[in-house]
């Protein structure tokens, strides 16, 4: 494993050491290792790491009658590292603590470990640090493999019943000298037993004078701060815990002269440390500051203290929630009072975030690089701009909108006073005051009214007045874009507006441009109606500025015309669609008949976009039985995208956009595209076939759930095509997957899957009944063996639909419970169906909880199982217990696989079948926390490959 070797060696090295650590030869390797003096510390930490692996997972492998054995071989070890090295020492205790758990017949555990530890001060640590992680331990231990009722009893034994004892220790070791107090590992344990012991026994008793003490030393400072705020969380419950809280609230805002110490001297981890806890607090105890805005009012100064002495912005972030839990209670009726009591420190706050909202100065005077190089803080600068942008939309709801934006106001018109007269083009003095409360201002948006008539008529023309600086220009554009809704019901300020975001795509910064483009596509999508009388200069601003800007704003450009065009009359629709598009059209064509290799073909692919975009927003209300005028313009266009999909069957980006626009025509103008259809129809049957692109079984989903048996202006005739259609695009996916293995298939299994679970829901009879059916839950099983989540979910979604329609209870988003009753003939067939694949599906079903699927698809996949047993429960046993049986010799004790089968028997036995999903789960999920990566591979779970000759 060393860095020198080449990574075919450490990839063999890899796997021998997961094979080891699994081996029963594990155990006496690792304490051998442990026990010899001519091995490297390096080693000694794996030996010990492997050790508490064999513990929480491979305990079965060693006798019972050796338990204590190992308990005092661990002991003794433990002794021999009491003076480190630490890691190795907590291993130690985290092995010890994990046996602890395990090992039931072992009733005296805290009493053994100080008696035999405990006398010597030298071994003192190792108690210290068992007593740490023992309650961690057993919180987490659902790793080990006990049952829930075994495990709650054996929490009450190791901590309900220990705990007053291992108080009496802290206090005990606390007191026996000065330097115990200030012991990190004291504070640690402490901060480990909280939860366990009543609040009182530690706010009442010498341990909080402890905890406060710390904080003034060096080394026990940051246990300390830990120790404090998870005291401090304890207490959120705040009607249960008042008395505690008042013993600790003096106690915290008597820290304030710490936090302005640190801050005069630049002590930034004490800083940090100290604005912590007084965040802490304030979440915890916001309930009551809400109640009691006087009593409390010193917590919040400490709040607002830390956010204004965060020269560094370093712990400023501690702050941003409890703003906004404050906001949230005083924002409601009942809090009316705190809230106005509150409002001068939301006022005052306002000012803090917009003065932090400031770029920094170079002491280079170098304006192009105003961070000196430092990438992280300039990183880290932006990302707090827009959580302090938040803080500032909370200080909105708590102070009112209108004397919020009159601070960024009176600053604006403070620089223009100061400054203003000085400012010419590239010479904008002191422009980070300028720059600030425009972003404070653009923050604001979101909370602003369309209604607001203070300070937006006198902010905006304030804006659009700003001299040019390339930061300053891009904020206020920025801005503007905000307040489009404000603009489309204050007309008179359009123009103007207009004109500033205009002239910006004509700048020199590219940021700019950028943002000018996006302004525009809101000012464009919230003034359609009052930009829909320009629509001529508007496609000559269009077609000059559209092939200079990148690809994301040409997007956000379009979107904003598109947006125009959709409020024409419908008798402009199809000439305004033809003045917009064509000329993008011929950009396209041009671009097709030169692009050869990836990164014209990608171009093109992004001019195409620019199409289906107008066809995504423009959306005419026809009449019935009258002709779609957007309709006729896809008419024009399709031979164009059918001849481009033709010649670009290679090409994945060309044909995925292609099949988005065909896809958006019929999502967007519904049965109107009837005409379209037959020729759209074969252009995807023939593109899949050519290209085996998912994307095309992503377009033919839009065609289904649109033309389904039942829809508006579907006949049977037309439902039947559809659904003939479907079944040779299901064909042509089956020998993809007969002559490629699923895990280079993964995203057109997704879009199958998809496309399949839309056949179920939108024709269930022809689908379920189709002698496709029972190759494609072949198919699906196949598909069961991929590790990336997301194809394995449509799959997984499309067999719950699947037996849905077993067990009388049919996927349906309609509130037409008709709908839900499956007929008798298909909930048959159903069964038939799983009766055919069944013990395949419960194989790959159960092997990927246990082996590989990823976390995220759980849910699904103990769903499907229940859905299966609730359909033949007595089968189903009978496929898991066979599963059961195959799994790798060794993974698995015979009791705990009898035990697993039993308590499944025993619920459908009782009729509770629900509860077997739980069983599923802790079972699939024990299995897989001990053998994460299969010892010998799957054996012989492994997959078959799947087979199609049709």
């Amino acid at each position: 494993m060393q860095s020198g070797a080449d990574r075919a060696q450490k990839e063999q090295a890899h796997q021998f050491l997961e094979q080891f650590q699994k081996s029963n030869e594990a155990w006496q390797a690792t304490l051998a290792i442990l026990e010899a003096n001519n091995v490297e510390a390096g080693a000694k930490l794996f030996a010990a790491t492997t050790l508490k692996g064999k513990i929480i997972y491979d305990l079965h492998q060693v006798p019972r009658e050796s338990l204590p054995g190992l308990r005092d071989t661990l002991i003794r070890n433990l002794a021999t590292y009491h003076a480190g090295p630490k890691p190795i020492r907590l291993q130690l205790c985290v092995c010890l603590a994990n046996l602890a758990i395990q090992m039931t017949e072992w009733k005296d555990v805290l009493s053994l470990i100080v008696s035999t530890l405990g006398s010597d001060p030298a071994t003192l640590p190792c108690v210290l640090d068992f007593l740490r992680v023992l309650p961690e331990e057993v919180t987490h231990g659902r790793k080990i493999n006990l049952t829930e009722s075994e495990l709650t009893i054996r929490t009450t034994e190791l901590i309900e019943d220990n705990a007053q004892q291992a108080l009496s220790l802290l206090l005990q070791y606390a007191q026996s000298s000065a330097a115990a107090a200030q012991n990190p590992q004291l504070l640690y344990c402490i901060t480990s037993w909280m939860r366990e012991l009543p609040l009182d026994n530690i706010v009442n008793s010498p341990l909080l004078k402890i905890i406060i003490d710390a904080l003034s030393a060096p080394e026990p400072f940051e246990a300390a701060i830990e120790c404090l705020c998870a005291l401090i969380a304890e207490t959120k419950d705040v009607d249960e815990t008042m008395s505690n809280i008042l013993v600790l609230y003096p106690q915290v805002v008597a820290l304030r002269p710490k936090l302005a110490l640190a801050a005069d001297e630049e002590d930034t981890e004490t800083f940090k440390g100290i604005a912590r806890i007084f965040a802490e607090a304030g979440e915890s105890w916001v309930l009551l500051i809400a109640r009691l805005p006087s009593e409390f009012r010193d917590l919040v100064e400490a709040v607002l203290q830390t956010a204004s002495l965060d020269k560094e912005r370093d712990a400023i972030s501690h702050t941003f929630k409890f703003w906004y839990d404050l906001k949230q209670y005083l924002t409601l009726e009942k809090y009316n009072q705190a809230r106005v009591d509150c409002i001068p420190i939301y006022a005052r706050l306002v000012d803090i975030m917009i003065g932090h909202l400031q770029y920094p100065k170079p002491e280079s005077g170098d304006e192009k690089d105003l961070f000196e190089g430092d990438r992280e803080q300039e990183e880290k600068f932006r990302e707090f701009r827009h959580q302090m942008g938040d803080v500032l939309k909370d200080c909105c709801e708590v102070m009112g909108v209108t004397e919020c934006l009159k601070k960024p106001y009176d600053l604006i018109q403070a620089w223009v006073q100061n400054y203003g007269q000085h400012a010419a083009a590239n010479h904008v003095p002191e422009w980070q005051k300028l720059e600030a409360p425009l972003f404070a201002v653009r923050a604001m948006g979101r909370m602003v009214s369309p209604d607001e008539d203070v300070m937006l008529p006198r902010l905006i023309p304030l804006i659009v007045a700003i001299p040019d600086h390339n930061k300053v220009r891009f904020q206020a554009v920025m801005a503007l874009g905000r307040y489009t809704e404000w603009t489309a019901q204050h007309p008179d300020t359009l123009q103007p507006q207009l004109d500033f975001i205009m002239a910006s795509f004509e700048h020199s910064t590219k940021d700019v441009v950028r943002a000018a483009a996006l302004s525009f596509k809101f000012f464009c999508n919230d003034c359609a109606a009052l930009l829909s009388g320009f629509t001529v200069p508007l496609q000559q601003f269009y077609i000059k500025h559209l092939d200079r800007l990148p690809m994301s704003s040409q997007e956000e450009i379009t979107e904003g015309v598109a947006s125009v065009i959709a409020k024409v009359p419908v008798d402009q629709v199809y000439p305004m669609l033809k003045l917009y598009c064509d000329p993008v059209m011929q950009g396209l064509m041009s671009i097709a008949n030169q692009a050869k290799d990836e990164q014209e073909q990608k171009v093109l692919a992004d001019k195409i976009n620019l199409i289906t975009i107008f066809i995504e927003l423009v959306k005419p209300e026809v009449p019935p039985n009258t002709e779609n005028p957007a309709v006729k313009y896809c008419q024009e266009i399709f031979p164009i995208l059918g001849h481009i999909v033709s010649h670009f069957s290679n090409s994945v980006p060309v044909l995925e956009r292609v099949c988005r626009c065909w896809r958006y025509m019929v999502l967007s103008y519904r049965t109107a595209m009837k005409p379209l259809l037959p020729d759209l129809a074969t252009q995807l049957t023939q593109g899949f076939d050519k290209s085996r692109q998912g994307c095309f079984l992503w377009a033919t989903a839009s065609i289904v759930r649109e033309f389904s048996q039942g829809g508006d202006e579907v006949d049977p005739n037309m439902a039947n095509s559809v659904f003939q259609f479907y079944e040779q695009q299901a064909k042509t996916f089956l020998r993809i997957l007969n002559d490629l293995p699923p895990e280079e298939l993964p995203d057109l299994i997704e879009d199958f899957f998809r496309l399949a679970a839309d056949m179920v829901l939108y024709f269930p009879t022809e689908s379920i009944t189709s002698p496709l059916m029972d190759t494609i839950l072949l198919a699906a099983c196949s598909s069961l063996t991929l590790l990336k989540e997301e194809p394995i979910l449509a799959t997984l979604h499309f067999l719950r639909d699947l037996l849905g329609y077993g067990r009388n209870h049919a996927p349906s988003s309609s509130f037409d419970h008709t709908r839900h009753e499956v007929p008798e003939a298909l909930r048959t067939r159903v069964k038939e169906l799983v009766v055919g694949t069944g013990v395949q599906l419960v194989q790959r079903i159960m092997t990927g909880m246990m082996y590989s699927f990823p976390e995220g698809c759980f849910p699904d996949s103990s769903g499907v199982l229940l859905d299966l047993f609730e359909l033949m429960p007595e089968q189903i046993a009978v496929w898991v217990q066979q599963t059961v049986s195959m799994l790798p010799q060794g993974s698995i004790t015979p009791q705990e696989s009898e035990r697993f089968l039993n308590n499944i028997r025993q619920r459908i036995q009782t009729g509770d079948i629900r509860m077997i999903r739980t069983i599923l789960q802790d079972f699939t999920t024990s299995y897989r926390r001990r053998n994460v990566a299969p010892r010998e591979g799957l054996g012989r779970l492994e997959a078959s490959r799947f087979r199609f000759s049709g």
